[in-house]
């Protein structure tokens, strides 16, 4: 078991920093052929930060892994807006805006919200594509928002700028001296990096909670969420560090929402339908509780505190035996 353990352990490194160059590469190349840096920090970066989870969660799903697949996407969802953003809180204030509290938001947790229950139902091809319409109707939504006032493209070419400052792989070279062919090079290799890592990463996690005994939706819920959350954590400390609270919210709410629909999307096909993936009744309402509170704690004041920190790492931490109990 030692030696699955490691291949695990190898499969969430090379996922990591595999996840940083697809996101790099791809932003960078969009960048190259001009596309709106609008578009790049909603959709290229949003989806780039999301990859581990989606690619996880469906390889899983495709191996027959369906509540491992599924506790890592519900997992991931949970640990975002509780764990992190409580680390986050920890460290300062976050504060946000009240517009992105009225509209990014509450279709961040809208989007839980609906994945809580299809999983609960279990994804099949029928609700992955009820999920994947409901991505392409809240890509449109954002996109329409980005480009609505100068704040809310500012906003999008900051977190462009950001993710590439902040990126821990990047090479100190400036874009003039890279070659044309680097960006989407890097980019592939990325992506098949992320693959492999997820390959690893699930293969050896399942056996793993197989010897142990344990029910694997509790092994993607906490070792398999945690690490493909990681990005998600560099990002927001780093953001917070730097005193982005907008940034800090957007890309964890952010994450929430293609991790719901997009990759409860690609759980849904994944799974088939003969063995959809399916979520505990305690488990849905883990992630929809968890959302709501955040939510709820940035509404109060616009501003989330250290001792409102506290409450949500404290409801972190009683969502686990609430699983244990379903």
């Amino acid at each position: 078991m030692v030696f699955q353990i490691l291949l695990a352990a190898a499969g969430l490194v090379l996922l990591t920093f595999a996840a940083d160059h697809l996101v790099l590469g791809s932003s960078r190349l969009a960048e190259r052929i001009r596309i709106s840096p609008v578009v790049v920090g909603v959709v290229v970066i949003g989806l780039g930060t999301s990859a581990p989870e989606f690619l996880v969660s469906g390889v899983a799903a495709a191996r027959g892994d369906t509540d491992l697949a599924v506790g890592n996407i519900a997992g991931s969802n949970i640990l975002n807006l509780t764990l992190i953003l409580g680390i986050a809180a920890l460290a300062g204030s976050v504060a946000v805006t009240s517009q992105v509290i009225r509209r990014e938001v509450p279709l961040a947790v809208g989007a839980v919200v609906l994945f809580a229950f299809l999983a609960w139902a279990g994804l099949s091809p029928v609700t992955g594509a009820v999920l994947a319409a409901a991505g392409v109707g809240a890509l449109f939504l954002l996109l329409r928002w980005a480009r609505q006032g100068r704040g809310n493209q500012e906003l999008a070419e900051d977190a462009v700028e950001f993710t590439q400052a902040t990126a821990t792989v990047d090479v100190p070279v400036t874009r003039s001296r890279l070659p044309g062919w680097f960006e989407p090079v890097r980019a592939i290799l990325g992506l098949a990096g992320v693959l492999a890592g997820a390959q690893l990463l699930v293969a050896n996690a399942s056996a793993i909670a197989t010897e142990l005994g344990v029910p694997q939706v509790i092994i993607g819920f906490t070792l398999v969420a945690l690490g493909t959350s990681l990005p998600e954590l560099v990002t927001t400390v780093q953001a917070q560090r730097r005193g982005e609270s907008d940034l800090v919210v957007g890309n964890l709410f952010g994450s929430n929402l293609f991790n719901s629909l997009i990759g409860g999307a690609v759980v849904g096909f994944a799974s088939g339908s003969v063995s959809p993936g399916k979520a505990a009744v305690a488990l849905s309402i883990a992630m929809i509780l968890t959302a709501g509170l955040a939510w709820a704690l940035l509404r109060r004041g616009l501003v989330l505190t250290r001792v409102e920190a506290l409450a949500l790492l404290a409801a972190y931490a009683l969502t686990m035996p609430l699983l244990l109990s379903a």
